[in-house]
C-alpha cells in the first residue's frame, strides 16, 4: 500500500500535465475531468477544476461554472446546505474563484465588498492575495467607468499592493503603470498640467512601465507592445524633467535592448525633437541599438538622413556617422544601395513627367507662379548637375535642349515679369511632357548596367536583405540584385525587383517610387499586434484570423520597397480576366448606365440611384463568385477557400473600420490563389481621411459591394461573416488599451500626422483611383485637363483608357 501511494501520486500528476496540456475546450475538459472524478475526488483535485471553472466563466457557460465550483464544496447535512466558500477549511483559492463567479453573474458591489473583506482575512499565499488586490483594483475601475478624483488612491493602493505582495508578476506592474498614465491623462484633460504635482505619477507609470516590460519580456507574456509604447510618449512628453529622466536612465540600462527594435520607426520620428535632453537620450538609445543591432537601425535612419527637414536630416547623418566608427563597411553599403534604389525607382524622365504636372496644375489652374518655380527649379538643378547613367545620358541628349530653352524663357521672365516668357517657357515644357508621355510607355523593364552600374556591381554586400532582419537569427545577407526590373503597368509605374539572399534565395519586393510608405509600414506594426491578440484568443486562434502581413521598408519620404506577396491577384486582375474571357465588357455596369441616362452626372439623387439600380438589376455581380469556384481543384478546396475569403474579409473589414480606413477599390484588395485569403494593400489614406475629401468622400465604414457578398454564397453577410466581425470587435474591445496605445502613437508621430491635418498632400493622391488603377476624371486638374493656352495645343492624354472605374463602381 505504501509502494501504491507514489504511483497514484505519479499518475494524478501526469494527468494533470496532459490535461493543461488539452485544447482549451470546454467540452474535451468535461469529458476528461468526468474519468478523473471517478478516481480522484473534485476536492483532492481542485487545481484541474478551479481551471476548467475559469474555462467556463471565460467561454459564458455560467452554469457549468457553478456546478465545478459546487463540486468542490462539502455538502451540511446539519444546516442542509454547501458549506460557505469561505470557512476556514474550503481552500481561499476556491473562495476567490467563487467571488469571481459572482462578478460574473451581475453581483458587482456584492462580489467586491466580499472581497476587501477576504483580504482583510488574509488567508492564503501571498500569490493569491496579491492577486486579490489585483481585483479590487480592476473591479473598481470597472464599477466606477471614468474613476474621480477620489478614487484614485484606492484603486492605487490596492495595485502597489499588488506589486509589493509578487515583485515579479507582469500584470501588477502592468496595471500599476498604465492607471498611473491615465492619472496622467486625466489631470492634461482637465488642463491641470502642473508639472510639480504630476510628475509623482509620471515617474510612477515609468518605473511600473519599466518593470512590466522587463517581465513581460522575458516572461513572453502580456502585451508588451502597449506597454513600450506608453513608455514613449512618457518620455517624449517629460523626458526633459530631471526625476523623469533618471528614471528612464535607469530603465534603459535594465532592459533588454531588443525591447525596442519593434518602435525604432516611433523612436526615429522623435530624432529631431526641440528639447535637447529628450533629443539627447534618443541619440544615445539609437546608438545602443546600432551598436547591439546595426541592421535594424541602418535603414531607417538612411531614410531620416534624406529627410526634408534640416534638423531632422543633420541628426541622422551624426547617427549614421557615429555608426561609421563601429560599422564602415555597412554604412557605405546601406548608403550606396538605398541611393541606387530610389534612383532607379523614380528615373529622370518619371521625375520629369511628375513634376511638370504638378508645375501645370499650379501654374493654369492656381495661377501660383511661386509654387510653380519651386516645383521645376529643384529639376532644373538636379539637371545641371550631369548625368551619371547611359539612362540618364539618354534623356539629358532627347530633351536636355528643350528643357534648357525653358529655364533660359523662366529666368527671363524673373527680371522682365512679362507673361510672353511664361508661356513660351510652357510651349517647351509641353512638348517635353509630350515626348515623355510616349516614352514612358515604351519602357517595360528596366536594365541595372543602364539605370544602375553600380547596383549591378553590387555583389556580396554585408547587408541583410531588407526586412528580414531577426534579432538572434544567422543574418541573410544581399549576395546581388537581378539584373532586369520589370515594371508593373499602373499610374505609379512600380518595378518587380528581385534580391538574391546569402542563402541562395531570391527575395522579391515591389518598389515603389512617388510615395510615402512611412505610413504602410506602422499600419503593419498595428496589424502584428491585432494577429498577437487574435492568437491570444482562443475562438479566433482555432478559426485562424490572421492578417497576412508583409515587410514595408521606407528608403525615402517618397520612395520604398514593399514585400512582393506571392500567389495574389487584385480583384481588379480577376474580374477583368473572367470578363475577357467571356467577352463581357470590363466597364458593362458603366456602359448600361450610359445608355440610360447620358447626362448622369446633371441628374439628381433620385434619378442617380435609379440609373445605378437599373445598372445592379441587368448584370449578375457573380464575377468574384465564380472565380472562387473556377479556381478550386474540387467542391472541398471551394468551400475552404470560401471560408478563408469571408473570415479574412470579416476581420480586415473590422480593422479597416477601427483604422478609418479608404480607398478600398479592386486594386488595392487582392485574393491569395490557394487560400482564398484577401490580403489588403496601400495604407495611405487612414483615420477617415477619404471620408473627409471634398470630392468624392466615402461615407460607408468598410468595402461590403454586392460582388464581395456575393462570393460569400448562400449565407451572405449573416452566417461566418457577422460571426466573425463580432468575435473580431469583442477581441478588440476586450484589448482597446493596447489598440489605442498602437493609434495613438500614428497620431502624435510627426511623420504621420500631417496627414490628419491634410498637409503634404504631394506625396499621397487622395482621390480613390490614385494608385494603381488608372485615373477617373475626379484627379487634380493637371497638365491634361490644362494643357498650355499658345496656339491651341490639344491636351494629351497620358492615361491608359481602361476604365477599371466601372469595374470597381461594381465590385
Amino acid at each position: 500500500a505504501m509502494d501504491a501511494l507514489p504511483a497514484c501520486e505519479h499518475i494524478r500528476h501526469m494527468w494533470t500535465q496532459r490535461l493543461f496540456g488539452a485544447q482549451a475546450n470546454v467540452e474535451v475538459w468535461q469529458s476528461l475531468l468526468a474519468i478523473h472524478s471517478l478516481v480522484i475526488p473534485p476536492r483532492e483535485y481542485s487545481e484541474a477544476w478551479l481551471k476548467y471553472a475559469s474555462l467556463c466563466r471565460k467561454t459564458g457557460r455560467s452554469s457549468l461554472c457553478y456546478k465545478a465550483l459546487t463540486k468542490l464544496l462539502n455538502y451540511n447535512e446539519q444546516l442542509q446546505q454547501l458549506e460557505s466558500p469561505f470557512s476556514p477549511s474550503v481552500d481561499p483559492e476556491i473562495g476567490f474563484a467563487w467571488l469571481k463567479y459572482i462578478w460574473y453573474t451581475g453581483q458587482r458591489e456584492q462580489a467586491l465588498v466580499t472581497l476587501q473583506e477576504f483580504i482583510r482575512a488574509q488567508r492564503g499565499s501571498h500569490t493569491l492575495q496579491a492577486r486579490c488586490h489585483l481585483k479590487v483594483g480592476m473591479w473598481t475601475q470597472e464599477l466606477h467607468e471614468s474613476p474621480q478624483q477620489n478614487d484614485f488612491g484606492l484603486i492605487l493602493s490596492a495595485y502597489r499592493n499588488a506589486t509589493i505582495l509578487n515583485k515579479n508578476w507582469y500584470k501588477a506592474w502592468h496595471h500599476w503603470a498604465l492607471f498611473n498614465f491615465d492619472i496622467v491623462s486625466y489631470n492634461e484633460n482637465k488642463q491641470q498640467r502642473n508639472r510639480a504635482g504630476g510628475i509623482p505619477y509620471v515617474v510612477a507609470a515609468v518605473n511600473g512601465f519599466i518593470r512590466s516590460i522587463a517581465l513581460g519580456v522575458s516572461n513572453a507574456r502580456g502585451h508588451v507592445q502597449q506597454d513600450i509604447l506608453r513608455l514613449l510618449t512618457l518620455w517624449f512628453r517629460y523626458g526633459s524633467i530631471a526625476e523623469v529622466e533618471r528614471a528612464l536612465a535607469e530603465g534603459f540600462n535594465i532592459l533588454p535592448i531588443e525591447t525596442w527594435l519593434d518602435v525604432i520607426p516611433q523612436i526615429i520620428a522623435r530624432i529631431n525633437s526641440p528639447d535637447a535632453v529628450i533629443r539627447n537620450s534618443i541619440h544615445n538609445l539609437l546608438i545602443r541599438i546600432g551598436k547591439a543591432h546595426p541592421q535594424a537601425l541602418i535603414y531607417p535612419v538612411t531614410v531620416a538622413s534624406k529627410s526634408h527637414i534640416q534638423a531632422r536630416r543633420d541628426a541622422a547623418k551624426k547617427i549614421l556617422s557615429e555608426m561609421e566608427g563601429f560599422a564602415p563597411l555597412l554604412v557605405e553599403q546601406a548608403k550606396l544601395v538605398s541611393k541606387e534604389l530610389i534612383r532607379v525607382a523614380i528615373l529622370w524622365i518619371e521625375m520629369w513627367h511628375e513634376a511638370l504636372e504638378e508645375a501645370s496644375r499650379l501654374y493654369f489652374a492656381e495661377g501660383n507662379i511661386d509654387g510653380m518655380f519651386a516645383v521645376l527649379r529643384p529639376m532644373h538643378e538636379l539637371l545641371q548637375r550631369g548625368a551619371q547613367t547611359q539612362r540618364e545620358l539618354e534623356f539629358q541628349q532627347k530633351l536636355g535642349q528643350n528643357l534648357d530653352e525653358a529655364k533660359e524663357f523662366c529666368d527671363k521672365y524673373c527680371q522682365s515679369k512679362q507673361e510672353k516668357d511664361l508661356q513660351k517657357a510652357w510651349e517647351n515644357y509641353y512638348n517635353v511632357f509630350r515626348t515623355i508621355n510616349k516614352l514612358l510607355g515604351r519602357i517595360t523593364s528596366i536594365e541595372l548596367e543602364h539605370a544602375s552600374p553600380e547596383l549591378k556591381a553590387a555583389k556580396d554586400l554585408e547587408l541583410s536583405i531588407p526586412g528580414q532582419y531577426r534579432p538572434g537569427e544567422p543574418i541573410v545577407s544581399i549576395q546581388s540584385v537581378e539584373e532586369t526590373l520589370s515594371i508593373i503597368t499602373s499610374k505609379q509605374r512600380p518595378r518587380k525587383c528581385t534580391m538574391i539572399g546569402s542563402n541562395g534565395k531570391p527575395y522579391q519586393y515591389l518598389l515603389k517610387g512617388h510615395e510615402d510608405l512611412r505610413q504602410d509600414e506602422r499600419v503593419m506594426q498595428l496589424f502584428g499586434l491585432v494577429n498577437t491578440l487574435l492568437h491570444n484568443d482562443r475562438e479566433c486562434s482555432r478559426r485562424d484570423l490572421q492578417i497576412v502581413r508583409y515587410s514595408v521598408i521606407p528608403l525615402s519620404p517618397n520612395s520604398g520597397l514593399i514585400e512582393w506577396v506571392p500567389d495574389c491577384d487584385t480583384l481588379h486582375i480577376l474580374v477583368r480576366e473572367y470578363r475577357e474571357n467571356r467577352k463581357i465588357l470590363l466597364n458593362i455596369e458603366n456602359r448600361l448606365m450610359l445608355a440610360m441616362a447620358p447626362d448622369f452626372e446633371n441628374l439628381p439623387v433620385i434619378g442617380k440611384v435609379e440609373v445605378f439600380q437599373h445598372a445592379l438589376t441587368s448584370t449578375t455581380g457573380q464575377d468574384l463568385n465564380k472565380v472562387l469556384w473556377l479556381k478550386s481543384n474540387n467542391a472541398e478546396d471551394w468551400l475552404l477557400r470560401r471560408t478563408n475569403y469571408t473570415r479574412s474579409l470579416a476581420l480586415m473589414s473590422m480593422v479597416g473600420y477601427i483604422l478609418g480606413l479608404g480607398d478600398r477599390h479592386p486594386s488595392n484588395l487582392m485574393l491569395h490563389k490557394y487560400t482564398g485569403k484577401i490580403v489588403h494593400i496601400d495604407f495611405g489614406d487612414c483615420f477617415e481621411v477619404a471620408m473627409q475629401r471634398e470630392k468624392f468622400p466615402e461615407k460607408v465604414p468598410f468595402r461590403l459591394t454586392r460582388m464581395l457578398v456575393n462570393a460569400m454564397e448562400v449565407s451572405g453577410i449573416e452566417g461566418t461573416f457577422r460571426f466573425t466581425c463580432e468575435s473580431v470587435m469583442k477581441v478588440l474591445r476586450a484589448n482597446k488599451g493596447s489598440v489605442m496605445a498602437m493609434l495613438e502613437a500614428f497620431v502624435h508621430d510627426p511623420l504621420i500626422n500631417w496627414r490628419l491635418l491634410g498637409g503634404e498632400k504631394q506625396n499621397r493622391n487622395f482621390e480613390p483611383e490614385a494608385k494603381d488603377t488608372p485615373p477617373a476624371d475626379n484627379h487634380a486638374p493637371s497638365m491634361q485637363q490644362h494643357p498650355p493656352p499658345p496656339r491651341g495645343m490639344a491636351p494629351f492624354d497620358s492615361e491608359e483608357a481602361e476604365g477599371s472605374g466601372s469595374s470597381q463602381g461594381s465590385t
